[in-house]
């Protein structure tokens, strides 16, 4: 079974791709959902962010105020800093763990760990490949500020808090480009699959 390691830019489209890769079926290993399992009210994770940003960025019922935290670490590098030490150790664990269990059973094509901070993260470590969704930035800066509804300069300051994509494009195996319809992404990704799995 061969395990990729899906990463990309912030609004590049890799939710996207590793949707269509989902239904053409491929098992799928979401980071993001597994930071959210990892801060669950009083968790160690969750208690370690507290105990460093204070109660302001929790909810009555405990949940985070993850917009707020959000806000908070992308105007700070060093509290966005502080955030990655706390979770990227569990989350590697965490998926280190399922690549297990899954290598275990055996019977998927193939794995895919979607990860936008794959390689910051160091996940890279846990895949056999790397693949890279990638889209000019100008296109990446349209499409955050209009999901996101950010200014210029907001989306700017994300965009720049992540590794960028040229160094990104190093670590990566093959490049899924997204710069166009979705209709062609997809066609360039059942090539992908045409190519690795059948």
């Amino acid at each position: 079974m061969l395990v990729i390691g899906l990463t990309g830019g912030i609004a590049s489209g890799k939710s996207m791709v590793s949707a269509y890769f989902k239904e053409l079926g491929a098992l799928i290993i979401d980071a993001d959902v597994i930071a959210r399992e990892l801060v669950y009210p009083q968790s160690p994770a969750w208690q370690e962010i507290v105990r460093h940003f204070g109660r302001k960025i929790v909810y009555e019922d405990g949940s985070l105020k993850r917009k707020e935290l959000g806000a908070l670490i992308f105007r700070c590098p060093e509290e966005r800093k502080r955030l990655n030490e706390i979770m990227h150790p569990r989350i590697k664990e965490k998926i280190a763990e399922q690549i297990e269990l899954y290598r275990s059973r055996g019977k998927f094509p193939l794995l895919v760990v979607d990860a936008p901070l794959l390689i910051e993260a160091g996940l890279t470590e846990l895949v056999d490949e790397v693949w890279l969704v990638d889209l000019p930035e100008k296109l990446q800066l349209e499409r955050l500020r209009k999901r996101d509804k950010l200014t210029r300069e907001e989306a700017q300051k994300r965009v720049a808090s992540q590794l960028s994509l040229a160094e990104k494009k190093k670590y990566a195996r093959r490049i899924i480009d997204n710069s166009g319809e979705t209709t062609e992404t997809k066609e360039k990704i059942r090539s992908l699959w045409k190519q690795v799995v059948e």
